[in-house]
């Protein structure tokens, strides 16, 4: 898997990453990878995809393809290859590098088999266009087995340290997963606590206010006009002025 990977992506080091990834991921979904139709498949499927994933370009490790090894023919098969449209030259490979029928080819890509059809299609023609003798589909399929099965074998994690692996990095997960509900369930209780039930308004600081009179403590000053009605009122008779007496007669 990590030759077909590699195929595809023309980086070792992310090749054998992906199948890592896709057996770390594997055994984390065990539950739905053992009841599949096709565990391999499902495997290979997300090695793919991850190897393939255009995030892997901004990655400095992975920006660009390694050199590529190997006699003359060789090396033109594999830049031909890799000129190829990603989807074009992951079906490609599915069908003639791995032998996998077309309906198939199409599910594990995700496409209708038209669709797929039409990749494959395209895909053969822009390879015999580099090199017209693999116009031949027979020579392309010999060629891309070829190279999916050669090469010496990648150094690969044993498979017991891969799956001791995913059940650490699980029990790390699942643990950071219980504290932080337990931090959310305390900060919940704490601020349950410590809130208040009703809503106080601030009260205003008090400000002095400028430009009122002071208040005058004890009798007003009498003015020369209150004293002069003051004086007539006492001379006149406690009935009052007698233009308010009615008239006799």
């Amino acid at each position: 898997m990590v030759r077909q990977t590699y195929l595809l992506t023309g980086r070792r080091r992310l090749s054998q990453e992906s199948v890592e990834r896709a057996f770390h991921t594997a055994w984390q979904c065990w539950p739905q990878v053992a009841v599949d139709r096709d565990p391999a498949g499902w495997v290979r499927a997300v090695a793919y995809e991850y190897a393939m994933s255009p995030w892997n370009r901004l990655r400095p490790a992975h920006r660009f393809p390694d050199e590529l090894p190997g006699e003359e023919p060789r090396r033109q098969f594999l830049e031909a290859l890799q000129e190829l449209p990603t989807t074009y030259r992951r079906t490609l490979l599915l069908h003639d590098g791995l032998g996998l029928g077309l309906p198939e080819t199409a599910a594990e890509t995700e496409a209708s088999t038209p669709a797929a059809a039409n990749r494959l299609v395209h895909a053969r023609e822009a390879m015999a266009e580099r090199l017209p003798e693999l116009a031949d589909t027979g020579v392309l399929r010999d060629r891309l087995r070829a190279l999916a099965g050669a090469g010496p074998a990648p150094l690969m994690t044993p498979a017991c340290d891969v799956r001791s692996g995913c059940e650490r990095r699980a029990q790390m997960w699942t643990r950071a997963v219980a504290a932080a509900t337990a931090l959310i369930i305390a900060a919940t209780a704490f601020t349950l606590v410590t809130a208040p039930r009703q809503y106080d308004p601030p009260i205003s600081p008090a400000q002095q206010i400028e430009g009122v009179p002071a208040p005058q403590h004890g009798p007003h000053r009498l003015t020369e006009q209150d004293r002069e009605l003051r004086d007539k009122l006492r001379s006149e008779p406690v009935s009052g002025p007698g233009r308010l007496l009615p008239l006799q007669g």
